[in-house]
């Protein structure tokens, strides 16, 4: 237990850059979903089927193999800085964004159809049918999901320990070669720190679910 103590500061900032990587990568992650949910319902069928071959390949990808990609193969085309934050950031925002385009087209889905169909007599455009009457409506269904997809981005923002970013597994980490003998307490610091982030966007899920629940 001592040794938490003795290297809080390190822990502490460990836990402000998994914070901040884990906020840009959730406000990236959520408008880039956003976007391609809406290409997924779009009636145009390229659209469609960029964003359905996007989702697929990044949903059913390792996060280390987006990272290794990134890493090693697009540098070679000048797109990205080998490594460092900004590499993990585009990395888990592009792999979650798949996951929330999923969770906000089943919220779409779960919209009644006449409801875009009276929205299209009255004339309105398929921008403004979704943004105006199918988003708002499906706003109920999508956010408990979502919270959930966000705490499961806060935890694989581990996975940029390995890719010269250092958050909460790399302090760990570095902590566990000059405390050899401490190796599990400084486990346990790092869990911690995890879960300061991940329980607290439990119970607002928790919350949100049941408010949802009674306005149904």
């Amino acid at each position: 237990m001592n040794v938490i103590v003795e290297n809080f500061p390190a822990y502490l900032t460990g836990f402000a850059t998994t914070l901040e990587l884990t906020a840009i990568s959730g406000t990236v992650a959520l408008v880039w979903g956003l976007v391609l949910a809406a290409l997924r319902v779009s009636p145009i069928a390229p659209l469609r089927v960029f964003a359905t071959a996007y989702v697929e390949v990044l949903r059913n990808t390792p996060l280390t193999i987006v990272f290794f990609f990134l890493v090693f193969v697009a540098p070679q085309f000048g797109l990205l800085a080998p490594l460092g934050f900004w590499t993990a950031v585009v990395a888990v925002s592009a792999y979650t964004s798949a996951f929330v385009s999923e969770a906000v087209r089943s919220g779409i889905n779960s919209v009644g159809l006449g409801q875009a169909e009276a929205a299209r007599a009255i004339g309105l455009s398929f921008a403004q049918t979704l943004s105006l009457v199918i988003l708002p409506q499906a706003v109920r269904t999508v956010i408990p999901p979502l919270i959930s997809v966000f705490i499961a981005m806060a935890k694989n923002t581990s996975v940029a320990a390995g890719f010269a970013t250092v958050e909460l597994v790399a302090t760990g980490r570095r902590l566990a070669v000059t405390h050899p003998s401490d190796n599990i307490w400084i486990l346990v610091g790092v869990g911690l720190c995890y879960l300061a982030i991940t329980i607290p966007a439990g119970i607002l899920a928790s919350v949100v679910e049941r408010k949802v629940a009674f306005a149904r």
